[in-house]
């Protein structure tokens, strides 16, 4: 995907962040794989970066030397002939609608800078991601006036659900870039989620479709015991610390 015409925007930082975007189990961002296994947790991908003086970081968070890689599953092959992106549930219009890789790239370009918080505990401070805003992605196809979350799926069926506010939120991307490289597979190629708002599980690798969900779903490690809302300024790690409201009722 070109990086031509692409849109730069930078905003004010939010604890902290500043703006710059189905199916078996498998996906996920740097941290969106299983969350305790620290076995498969292996350096890659991304310049080193170490902790900068006097920056706040969220509850119980460490910055590492490198940028740890952990995911669940085997990473998918990319196919650009065959791939495409897919918006479904309660559209707007009550139909589906399809990118194939080609059509993807003539969407609006955008970058943000953000730092990403896994729930393994490492953070990652001021990555720079390029992709399609996930507003401009409501905005070309928008949803139902019912919608209240949307569950983003991957390649081999991982999924991960969030609110629409989340979702809509400037620095929510739908990158194919980091730090001016395409993103390598391990990190999410050709296409990742970043919600910088929440933990790393939620900001899904290898995107293949968006859902509209009118009432909420957990995703795939929601179902396994972690945090429905998954704010890391809240530390919510873990479905045992939910409150009423936090999570879909049972």
């Amino acid at each position: 995907m070109s990086q031509r015409g692409t849109e730069a925007r930078d905003t004010g930082r939010r604890q902290p962040a500043r703006r710059e975007a189905g199916l078996r189990a498998g996906g996920g961002p740097a941290c969106q794989g299983d969350p305790e296994d620290a076995g498969r947790l292996a350096l890659g991908g991304g310049p080193l970066r170490g902790s900068a003086p006097g920056r706040r970081l969220p509850p119980g968070q460490y910055v590492p030397a490198g940028w740890p890689v952990l995911h669940y599953g085997p990473v998918p092959v990319f196919n650009p002939e065959t791939w495409d992106l897919r918006v479904v549930g309660a559209t707007e219009s009550g139909q589906e609608h399809r990118w194939n890789w080609a059509q993807l790239a003539e969407l609006p370009r955008t970058r943000i800078v953000a730092d990403f918080h896994c729930v393994t505990k490492f953070s990652i401070q001021d990555a720079a991601w390029d992709g399609i805003a996930a507003a401009d992605l409501l905005r070309a196809v928008p949803p139902a006036p019912a919608v209240t979350h949307v569950m983003t799926w991957a390649d081999f069926g991982y999924s991960a659900n969030v609110r629409i506010a989340d979702f809509l939120a400037e620095d929510t991307i739908l990158a194919t870039h980091l730090d001016g490289a395409e993103l390598s597979p391990e990190h999410g190629y050709p296409l990742r989620l970043v919600v910088p708002s929440r933990y790393g599980w939620k900001s899904v690798k290898w995107v293949r479709a968006v859902e509209y969900l009118t009432k909420d779903r957990r995703g795939f490690w929601e179902e396994r015991g972690y945090h429905n809302t998954a704010d890391p300024w809240r530390e919510q790690r873990y479905s045992y610390q939910e409150q009423p409201g936090d999570g879909p009722a049972s």
